[in-house]
């Protein structure tokens, strides 16, 4: 491998982190203007129809019937019940950068069940990491509650605990039944299941109407091509090379990436006490980070 693909290839968790907080900012900009489901209906429209145009591009390698079915249950959870849950909870009120904090705990959670279920082993400093994210997330969560007039309702609690649970869980179904699938067909089957999914929420509980504004067209486009199918496809590939521990602990960077986001755009502010948890868990990240890099130079 040469030196300029390998520093692509250590860049790629950035370049993930970056477009991976941008979902939340983008779907800060949309809901004004559209209900929830509804948007992720759209988006996940135009991402198939996307995938389907770029698998015959690169001519991708179909799954079989059984792959087909595991990448369309990994649709369900890591966007539909991620994504549905998120999106819900900024609709009722919960802002951008809380929401991220609070599904920011998946690395733990993702990290407990990998260990309990698929039997992988973690490293002392590696379990200090991820316990230091964890105290870093709590502390945030604590110290923003009630903060600069926050309610944090219960629907919207509700809704981001599915997304955590969904997002954990789905990382790890894609790295037990998803080696070998082609990252590009698998996307495709992903989002076709999820797309069913919204469209039953969609026709079931919302009104479906929509104000097109310049800036919720741009928002969706964004959301369609920085989201669902770059950093989707980052994620994927990480999945598929990386342990389920490491990959899940970038997403603690994501609060981190948000805060900073939602404090320029929409002058959403964290207390001093809440941004040097932040700054914990960047350091938790380091520690799982490290430990893998070394073992594998």
């Amino acid at each position: 491998m040469s030196s300029s693909q390998s520093t692509w290839i250590r860049l790629i968790p950035l370049i993930f982190v970056f477009l991976w907080s941008t979902g939340f900012i983008g779907a800060k900009y949309a809901l004004p203007f559209i209900e929830p489901f509804y948007l992720l209906f759209l988006r996940f429209v135009l991402t198939v129809g996307v995938f389907f145009v770029l698998c015959l591009v690169f001519k991708a390698k179909w799954p079989s019937l059984s792959q087909t079915g595991h990448q369309m249950v990994v649709g369900l959870m890591i966007h539909g019940a991620y994504l549905g849950g998120v999106f819900a909870a900024i609709k009722w009120g919960m802002p951008a950068g809380i929401a991220a904090i609070i599904v920011g705990l998946q690395p733990v959670l993702t990290a407990l069940l990998s260990w309990q279920v698929m039997g992988d082993k973690l490293r002392s400093i590696q379990w200090l990491g991820l316990g230091l994210g964890f105290i870093g997330i709590v502390v945030v969560i604590l110290s923003t509650k009630g903060y600069a007039d926050i309610e944090l309702s219960t629907p919207a609690l509700l809704t981001t605990s599915l997304s955590l649970v969904g997002i954990s869980v789905g990382t790890l179904y894609q790295k037990r039944f998803g080696v070998g699938v082609d990252l590009l067909a698998g996307s495709f089957w992903q989002y076709v299941s999820t797309a069913i999914l919204m469209a039953i929420l969609a026709w079931s509980f919302e009104t479906r109407e929509v104000i097109w504004d310049t800036q919720l067209v741009l928002a969706l486009g964004w959301l369609v091509f920085g989201l669902s199918v770059t950093a989707i496809l980052l994620l994927m590939y990480m999945i598929r090379e990386g342990e389920s521990a490491k990959v899940a602990s970038y997403f603690y960077l994501v609060p981190l990436v948000v805060s900073v986001e939602a404090w320029f755009l929409f002058d959403e502010s964290l207390p001093v006490l809440a941004i040097a948890a932040i700054v914990m868990t960047v350091l938790g990240v380091y520690l799982v980070v490290k430990k893998q890099d070394e073992e594998s130079n």
